[in-house]
């Protein structure tokens, strides 16, 4: 069995509402993340999916430190890097590495690709010696497809995919041993989209790295991850291999979003089972008790707003291979191979 190398425990972030303008006092609190445990294994991709507001990218911020966590661990490598700050937080963003959302803005319009790239070596000078950072850069946009020559270019020059790619260079500048990706690809086109994902399947082998993919589209999703993890309202719901998932799933949320995948054959579009939710997501300042998914679950009874339920493995599921469900209704059900 591979080694951890990211553990994440019982990780919290809530945003505290306050009311009053001088004297401001607390009234509630945004639970964004609540209550979130996973291992990420070296060498692995862990997809993480969800809807818009369920708590993937604050996620993504608390393990990279850009948000204090309000309680729980984040070990790399057994160590918690949740509480450091000053010079030991810098060491290990050395080895934790962000590549963002939106090409558009995440690069800075009036630096050439060359200070982009480079930007980190000025932060972490032992990476790179300055007289050697030219070289570094230009290998850099090398090894991410694009020509080593567009080193004094600016962002507006280039198109959205080779944008990205500019990102991921940026990324794996500090040779990172994790690469946190916040959906790199929904704002490209689906051809560029694929061409993304091959270029991060082909670093992955050859740098050894471990990805966190945060993205909403499933099939993508499944052709990149080894394991699957599904939010909601800042809990995570599912979590297993992404067979597991994709053809097992046994929560009625992930069994949801699995039947509202497109499927291009018309035959089989209409003989699957489609889950349609009702209701919208209630807010993450004032969660369900109990179950949060429960006031949109056809599943729920009285025992769902009462009594939390853990994420284990289902009795549903037998075998060696068992992935972890927070309903205490789980079932497998047809519609869970869709994608």
């Amino acid at each position: 069995m591979a080694e951890p190398i990211l553990e994440v425990k019982d990780l919290v972030k809530h945003y505290p509402l306050t009311q009053g303008i001088l004297f401001k006092k607390q009234v509630g609190a945004v639970k964004a993340v609540d209550g979130i445990s996973f291992d990420l294994m070296k060498g692995e991709t862990l997809g993480i999916v969800g809807e818009s507001g369920c708590g993937k990218s604050t996620l993504a911020k608390v393990l990279m430190n850009l948000e204090r966590a309000t309680s729980g661990q984040v070990l790399f490598k057994g160590e918690d890097i949740s509480k450091l700050s000053g010079a030991a937080l810098k060491a290990v963003r050395r080895n934790i590495q962000m590549v963002f959302q939106d090409p558009y803005t995440s690069l800075n319009p009036r630096m050439t690709v060359g200070d982009i790239i480079g930007e980190p070596f000025e932060i972490h000078p032992e990476v790179a010696p300055k007289g050697d950072r030219r070289k570094a850069v230009q290998d850099l946009l090398d090894v991410v497809g694009l020509n080593p020559e567009y080193i004094n270019r600016y962002p507006h020059q280039f198109s959205g995919g080779q944008r990205q790619r500019i990102g991921i260079a940026r990324g794996l500048a500090l040779k990172p041993e994790i690469i946190i990706c916040d959906e790199p690809v929904s704002a490209l086109d689906v051809s560029v989209q694929a061409q993304v994902i091959n270029l991060l399947d082909q670093l992955q082998s050859e740098f050894e790295l471990s990805y966190m993919f945060i993205a909403h589209d499933l099939s993508i999703v499944r052709h990149i991850s080894d394991r699957v993890g599904v939010m909601y309202l800042g809990k995570m719901v599912e979590i297993g291999t992404d067979e597991e998932i994709y053809d097992n799933a046994t929560h009625p949320y992930t069994q949801a979003l699995l039947s509202a995948v497109p499927v291009p054959d018309p035959t089989a579009r209409e003989s699957r089972d489609r889950i349609i939710l009702t209701g919208d997501i209630p807010s993450p300042a004032n969660p369900p008790s109990g179950c949060r998914f429960r006031t949109r679950c056809w599943k729920a009874e009285d025992r769902c707003s009462t009594e939390v339920p853990l994420l284990a493995v289902p009795e549903v599921l037998s075998g060696p291979a068992k992935h972890q469900s927070a309903c205490h209704f789980a079932e497998v059900r047809e519609t869970a191979a869709a994608v």
